[in-house]
C-alpha cells in the first residue's frame, strides 16, 4: 500500500504541474501566455546546469517576436527531489505530497524534464494519459522507448548508444572482459544491460556486475571495490550518478586501483561533473588521472559561442560552467516554442477535457478528478517528432524510434588539470580523430581498419596499453592439471623436484611463461592414479568445469574440445598413423615387371605398335625398306616398333614426316627406359617391407581388431568419426602391451594394427629398434597445446610465447632434448609405392599421339591431292587416243573405288610423280601438233 501512495505522489508531481487551469485562447487569435512545465531536481549537477539554460531559453522565445508571434510562455518549474527512489518511501512521500498540493490548479501543454529515469518512467504513465508530450533532457535510460510511452520524446542521446561508444572502446583496445560498477536504480541496470548485448556483438563480455544502492553508505563502496580488485578483469565501466561519481574514485585511489595496469572508463557523468567548473579543482584531478570518459558531441558554432557568452552575463546561474545537459535543456525549449508556433497556426483554440476514468476515484484522491486531458497532445506531439532545425547541440531531428538522429560522443582522457579530446565515436563512423559532423556527407564506414584514437595516458601516467587482465589478487596460484602418465614418461611424467612434474610438454610451458612480461603463479597438479594413463576428454571436461585453471601436457586439439576450452597455439604437430608388424619382400622372379603398373605397361606395348604403324604409312611409299610382301611388311612393323626400345632398329627413314614422329617417340622412349631402370634398381637394392596393412583404409574394411592407447582421443575418433565397431577396439595401457598384441597378430588374440598419434609411434619405433613399421600415412592432422579455460587471456599470451619459442630454436632444442631417438625408417616403402603408373607420362603419351595424328593428316592430304592429279592426267590421255575422232555424248568418268585408292598408295611415289610428268608433258606435245595443224 504504501509503495502504490508512493507512486501516485510521485505522479502527482508531475500531475500539478499538468494540472488544470487556463490557457486562454479565442477562436482566430493565438493565446497570449501558454504554460509549460520544467520538472528536475535543483540541487543536482544536471540540475545546476538545466536550470539557468531552460530560464534563459524561455526568456530568448518570449523576446522573439517571430517564433510566437505574441504568444509569451509561461514557465511553471518544480523541483523533483525524489530521483531513484532515494530515500525510505515514508519520507518521500511526505515531500511529493507537500509538492503535489503546491502545483494544484495548474495546467501545461507539455513538460521538460525530468533529469531522472525513474523520475521519468513514473510520469511517461501520466503523461500518456493526459495526452500531454514530455520532453525529457536527462533520462538516459534506453528502455524509455517510443514504443511503450508515445508521449515521453528524449531530446538528449540515448545511453544506448553511448553504450556501443563504450564497447567499441574495448573492442580497439582489444579487451575481453570488463567489470562494470554502477548505480542500482533504471538508469543503472537498463544502461549496463545494453553494455553486456554491445559486448557480445564485439566477442567480450561483463565478468561481473557490481552494482551499489544509490545514496548508500560509503562502506558500500569500500566492500564493493575491495571485492573487485580480487578480480582478474583490470576494465572498470563507471556508470553512475554525477552527484556521487566522485565517491567511486576517491576509495579507488585510496586501495591503490589508480594505478598502473588499471583501466577506468567512465560515462557521461563524469565530463558532465568537470565541466561544470572553469578548471577541475587539485583533489578532483588527482581522482581521476588517466581515466577515459565519454562526453555528449555537440559540433562548434555560432549559437554555441553566443550562448557561452550569455551564460557568463546570467545572474541566476550556481556553476561558472555549464554542461551539455544545459545546451539539450536550452534547446528543448526552443523546439517545444517552433512546434506550438505550427500548432497554433492549425487550432483554432487550445482545449482541455475530462478524463472519464478519474471521475469514480477514491474520496481521499477526489483532487485527482480536476485533472483534464489536452485535447491538442496528439496534434502536438506529431509537430513535436517532425520538427527539424539547428540548435546549440546541432541538428535536432527525430528518427523513428523518436531518438535524436547523428549521435556522437567525445573521447576524453582526464590528465593534468583538466581533458583532452582522443577523438570522437559516432554510430555512423565509429571511433575516428575527425569530427563527426565532416564524415556525415561521405559514406558511413565502421570497419576497424578505420577505427582510429590518438595515444592515452594511462593511470599510472603510462602510453602503454594496458593488459586489462591480471591474475587474480586471491592469494591462489593457478591450478594446472597435469597428466600422471604411466607410458611415453619422456613427454610427461611425476617429478621428485620441486616443480612435482618433469618432461618436454613441462619444459615447453616453462619456457613460454618465462617469455611473459609478467609473473604466472601457478602450481602442477598430477592428474590421474598412475595406473593408467588418465582421460584426456576428462581432463579438458574438468578444466572447463573449473576444477582447474588450465592442462600443460600432450593434450591433442580436437574440434569437440575447442567447444569447451581455450587452446594455445600448438608447440608440437601430431596426427593419427597406423603402425603393424612388416616383413621383408622376397625377391621375385617377375621382379622386372614392377617397375610399372599394368597400366603403363598396356599403354606403353599399345603406342609402340601404334608409332611403328604410324612410321610405316609414312615411308611406305618412299622407303624400299618398309616394302614387299605383306607377311614381310608386318613382321617390319613389329620388328621396328619395338627395337626403338634399344634404339636397334636397322630401318632408315627418308620422309621428313617419317623422321619427325621417330624423332619424338625416341625421346619418349629414353624417358620411360630411364625411369624403368631407376625403379628396377630401387626394387632389386633397397629393403623392401611388407605387410598386409597398407593404411587406416585396409584397417576400416577388415575386421580384424584395432590396438589404440589408453586414454587416447583415438578410441573415440575410431568408434564416432569412422564408424569401426567398438568390438574391434583394444585398449592397450604399456608399451609392452603394445609389442606383445602386435607379435601375436590378430588371430593368436593380439591385433593387426595400432592407431596412435605420430610422436607416440615415433618413441615407440625407436624403442623396439625398428621391429614394426607404419604404414600408409597420416590420416589426421592436429596437435598439442596447452587448454585452459575459455575467454581466459592466458591463452593468447602463450600462444605468441610458443610462436616466439619456435623463431628462435628453442622449442627445437628442448625437442632433441627429451624426444630425440635413433630415427627409424617408420614409414614402409611398400613396391606398390615405388611402381610407376601412367599418371606420370600420360603428357609424353599425349604429344607423341597428337605428333601421330597431324603427321597422318598431312600424308593422306598429300596422296589425296597426288591421287586427283594423277586421275585427271590418266582421263585426258584416255580421251585424246581414243578410236572415233568425234567425242562421245557422254562423259567417260573413272569409277574412284577403294581397290582403286588402295592400289594407287601401294604403288612407289617417284613412279607416280614420273608417270604424271609424263603424261602431262605429252599432252602438252599432243595440243601443240593439233595447234600447228590448219596452218600447213
Amino acid at each position: 500500500m504504501k509503495i502504490l501512495i508512493f507512486l501516485i505522489s510521485c505522479m502527482w508531481v508531475i500531475l500539478g504541474v499538468l494540472g488544470a487551469n487556463g490557457n486562454s485562447s479565442g477562436g482566430s487569435n493565438r493565446p497570449k501566455n501558454v504554460s509549460i512545465g520544467a520538472l528536475f531536481t535543483y540541487n543536482s549537477v544536471i540540475g545546476r546546469s538545466a536550470r539557468p539554460a531552460i530560464l534563459a531559453a524561455v526568456e530568448d522565445v518570449n523576446s522573439d517576436t517571430t517564433i510566437l508571434k505574441g504568444t509569451k510562455l509561461n514557465l511553471i518549474m518544480q523541483d523533483t527531489n525524489c530521483s531513484g527512489f532515494v530515500g525510505t518511501i515514508e519520507g518521500t512521500f511526505g515531500v511529493l505530497t507537500r509538492v503535489a498540493m503546491q502545483l494544484m490548479g495548474r495546467e501545461v501543454v507539455a513538460a521538460i524534464g525530468p533529469q531522472s529515469s525513474g523520475i521519468a518512467h513514473v510520469i511517461s504513465h501520466v503523461v500518456n494519459e493526459l495526452h500531454v508530450p514530455l520532453l525529457s533532457f536527462g533520462a538516459t535510460d534506453p528502455t524509455l522507448s517510443a514504443l511503450q510511452y508515445p508521449y515521453f520524446l528524449r531530446t538528449t542521446t540515448s545511453d544506448y548508444f553511448q553504450m556501443y561508444a563504450i564497447a567499441d572502446l574495448v573492442s580497439y583496445f582489444g579487451w575481453r572482459e570488463v567489470v562494470a560498477i554502477f548505480v542500482d536504480d533504471d538508469y543503472g541496470r537498463n544502461g549496463i544491460s545494453i553494455l553486456g548485448d554491445a559486448l557480445a556483438n564485439k566477442r567480450a563480455k561483463i565478468s561481473y556486475k557490481a552494482a551499489f544502492t544509490p545514496g548508500g553508505p560509503e562502506s558500500d563502496i569500500d566492500n564493493l571495490l575491495v571485492g573487485v580488485n580480487l578480480l582478474e578483469s583490470r576494465v572498470f565501466i563507471v556508470h553512475v550518478n554525477p552527484d556521487s561519481g566522485l565517491n567511486i574514485f576517491s576509495t579507488a585511489k585510496r586501495l591503490g586501483m589508480m594505478g598502473a595496469s588499471y583501466v577506468w572508463i567512465a560515462t557521461d557523468w563524469l565530463p558532465s561533473l568537470i565541466d561544470s567548473s572553469e578548471t577541475i579543482e587539485p583533489n578532483t584531478a588527482d581522482l581521476i588521472q588517466g581515466v577515459i570518459a565519454l562526453r555528449h558531441h555537440t559540433p562548434d558554432s555560432d549559437l554555441k559561442t553566443r550562448f557561452s557568452s550569455k551564460w557568463e552575463n546570467l545572474k541566476n546561474k550556481e556553476t561558472v560552467k555549464f554542461n551539455s545537459y544545459a545546451l539539450y535543456a536550452y534547446d528543448s525549449v526552443w523546439l517545444l516554442a517552433r512546434a506550438l508556433d505550427v500548432l497554433f497556426n492549425s487550432i483554432d483554440a487550445i482545449t482541455f477535457s475530462a478524463d472519464p476514468k478519474l471521475r469514480d476515484t477514491n474520496e481521499s484522491f477526489l483532487h485527482f478528478q480536476s485533472l483534464r486531458i489536452f485535447d491538442q497532445g496528439p496534434k502536438l506531439l506529431q509537430i513535436l517528432t517532425s520538427t527539424n532545425f539547428t540548435g546549440l547541440t546541432g541538428q535536432i531531428q527525430f528518427d523513428s524510434e523518436k531518438n535524436l538522429i547523428h549521435p556522437a560522443y567525445d573521447i576524453l582522457n582526464i590528465g593534468g588539470s583538466g581533458s583532452r579530446r582522443l577523438g570522437y565515436w559516432s554510430n555512423y563512423s565509429g571511433l575516428s580523430i575527425v569530427p563527426p559532423d565532416t564524415l556525415y556527407t561521405k559514406p558511413p564506414n565502421t570497419s576497424a581498419s578505420s577505427q582510429n584514437l590518438y595515444s592515452v595516458i594511462w593511470p599510472g601516467e603510462t602510453t602503454k596499453i594496458p593488459k586489462g587482465w591480471v591474475f587474480p589478487n586471491n592469494g591462489k596460484p593457478l591450478r594446472i592439471a597435469v597428466p600422471y602418465r604411466v607410458t611415453y614418461l619422456d613427454v610427461v611424467t611425476k617429478d621428485k623436484g620441486p616443480l612435482g612434474v618433469k618432461g618436454y610438454c613441462i619444459d615447453v610451458f616453462e619456457a613460454a611463461v618465462a617469455l611473459l612480461p609478467y609473473a604466472v603463479p601457478h602450481q602442477y597438479i598430477l592428474y590421474g592414479d598412475g595406473q593408467r594413463n588418465p582421460s584426456f576428454n576428462n581432463l579438458v571436461n574438468d578444466v572447463a568445469e573449473d576444477k582447474y585453471d588450465a592442462a600443460v601436457g600432450d593434450v591433442t586439439i580436437t574440434t569437440s574440445r575447442t567447444r569447451i576450452v581455450d587452446f594455445t597455439q600448438p608447440y608440437m604437430e601430431s596426427g593419427l598413423v597406423v603402425v603393424a608388424p612388416v616383413k621383408e619382400s622376397k625377391s621375385s622372379p617377375w621382379a622386372f615387371l614392377k617397375p610399372f603398373t599394368w597400366q603403363m605397361w598396356g599403354v606403353t606395348g599399345i603406342f609402340f605398335l601404334l608409332v611403328g604403324a604410324v612410321v610405316w604409312i609414312l615411308e611406305h611409299r618412299t622407303n624400299t625398306e618398309f616394302r614387299g610382301p605383306p607377311r614381310q611388311q608386318l613382321i617390319t612393323i613389329f620388328w621396328f616398333s619395338f627395337s626403338t626400345m634399344f634404339f636397334s632398329h636397322r630401318e632408315n627413314t627418308v620422309s621428313a614426316l617419317g623422321r619427325l614422329v621417330l624423332l619424338l617417340w625416341l625421346f619418349v622412349v629414353l624417358i620411360i627406359n630411364s625411369s624403368y631402370t631407376a625403379s628396377l634398381t630401387s626394387i632389386l637394392t633397397v629393403q623392401q617391407l611388407t605387410s598386409r596393412i597398407q593404411g587406416i583404409d585396409t584397417l576400416i574394411s577388415s575386421s580384424d581388431p584395432i590396438g589404440v592407447q589408453d586414454g587416447s582421443f583415438a578410441y573415440n575418433y575410431l568408434r564416432d568419426e569412422l564408424s569401426i565397431a567398438e568390438s574391434r577396439l583394444r585398449v592397450l595401457k604399456t608399451q609392452d602391451e603394445y609389442v606383445n598384441a602386435l607379435q601375436r597378430g590378430p588371430n593368436g588374440g593380439g591385433v593387426a594394427a595400432i592407431v596412435d598419434e605420430l610422436p607416440y609411434i615415433e618413441l615407440f619405433l625407436a624403442s623396439t629398434n625398428c621391429q614394426f613399421s607404419t604404414v600408409g600415412r597420416e590420416f589426421t592432422k592436429s596437435g598439442w597445446g596447452f587448454a585452459f579455460q575459455r575467454d581466459s587471456p592466458l591463452a593468447i599470451d602463450l600462444s605468441t610465447a610458443i610462436l616466439q619459442l619456435s623463431e628462435n630454436g628453442e622449442l627445437q632444442r628442448i625437442h632433441d632434448k627429451w624426444l630425440n631417438r635413433n630415427a627409424c625408417s617408420n614409414q614402409m616403402n611398400p613396391i606398390d609405392a615405388s611402381q610407376l603408373s601412367l599418371s606420370s607420362f600420360w603428357g609424353l603419351f599425349l604429344i607423341c599421339g597428337v605428333a601421330c595424328s597431324l603427321a597422318l593428316t598431312v600424308y593422306f592430304c598429300r596422296v589425296c591431292w597426288q591421287y586427283s592429279r594423277y586421275h585427271a592426267e590418266v582421263n585426258e590421255h584416255d580421251i585424246e587416243h581414243a578410236e572415233t575422232p568425234r567425242p562421245s555424248k557422254r562423259s567417260i568418268r573413272a569409277t574412284k573405288s577403294f581397290k582403286d585408292i588402295m592400289v594407287f598408295v601401294d604403288r612407289r611415289e617417284d613412279e607416280i610423280m614420273d608417270k604424271i610428268r609424263r603424261k602431262s608433258g605429252d599432252s602438252k606435245r599432243q595440243h601443240g601438233q593439233v595447234s600447228d595443224g590448219p596452218s600447213s
